[in-house]
């Protein structure tokens, strides 16, 4: 099934250093996945990151795993102990409980797209939990991993849905400017991926502070835009899919919004 949505897509936006992806069930966003994930040359990838937020453990800090592989129906994947120590030697980085690292679906659910990219070329995981950062610790975080960013043996999955709109997501904004709710849900989660595309850090925050927009990776994202400009490789940032898990008409419908980008080299 994967491999289907990844033969539907023809790349457009270069090959990926990083990706932003979705990580709802592979049945709402595995082909807005797929987008994304076409853009993996997986030639000379010997280590995958992948930064998830946590949903349900409130942490303020990010952190790394203990374990030594993830088992995956399709195989176990080798985690990079010596890279994850590397981290947590900085101080900045906490060990995810082995509870905590069992429950979060936002890293669980790219593993297998993962696999199916890299093509059976060996690599190790770097798994990341975010936790509810400031924007001070966003930029932190983003200085910290930039210059694994620099290094094209790296290749980093930043894991987010945008807008979880409606009643049972406690978010029912409504730009009345646009005939649907779906319009406006599609222009308010456009206008934060403008933002992210002019890797813009300080106007991402600003977004996120005025809409409250509900992208729950917005704390991983925020760490992707700051480690950009600290990286020493330019690189830029293209969205190439954006879907609606349903098109909300009522204030009573809900729907979240998945989204897709590539960061390239420039």
């Amino acid at each position: 099934q994967l491999q289907n949505w990844l033969d539907a897509v023809a790349p457009s936006a270069g090959t990926a250093r990083a990706l932003i992806a979705p990580h709802a069930g592979y049945s709402y966003s595995g082909p807005t996945a797929a987008h994304a994930y076409r853009h993996i040359d997986p030639t000379g990838i010997t280590r995958v990151f992948v930064l998830g937020p946590s949903h349900h453990v409130y942490m303020k800090n990010c952190a790394v795993t203990a374990c030594d592989a993830y088992e995956t129906p399709l195989g176990d994947i080798p985690i990079d102990r010596a890279m994850s120590a590397q981290l947590e030697a900085t101080g900045e980085f906490g060990v995810m409980d082995s509870s905590t690292d069992e429950d979060e679906h936002s890293i669980e659910m790219h593993l297998a797209y993962v696999h199916q990219a890299m093509r059976g070329q060996p690599y190790a995981l770097v798994p990341i939990l975010v936790g509810a950062l400031s924007d001070k610790d966003e930029a932190k975080y983003g200085r910290l991993l930039a210059p694994y960013l620099d290094d094209p043996c790296n290749l980093f999955i930043i894991s987010s849905d945008f807008c979880h709109w409606g009643k049972r997501f406690q978010y029912t904004y409504y730009d009345t400017r646009f005939a649907q709710i779906c319009q406006s849900i599609e222009a308010l989660d456009r206008q934060g991926m403008q933002l992210i595309e002019n890797q813009d850090a300080d106007g991402f925050h600003k977004y996120q502070k005025e809409f409250k927009n509900t992208i729950c990776g917005r704390h991983p994202i925020a760490v992707l835009l700051h480690a950009l400009p600290a990286a020493r490789t330019k690189h830029r940032v293209t969205f190439v899919q954006y879907a609606q898990s349903s098109a909300v008409t009522r204030k009573e419908d809900s729907s979240v919004s998945y989204a897709s980008a590539v960061v390239s080299l420039a």
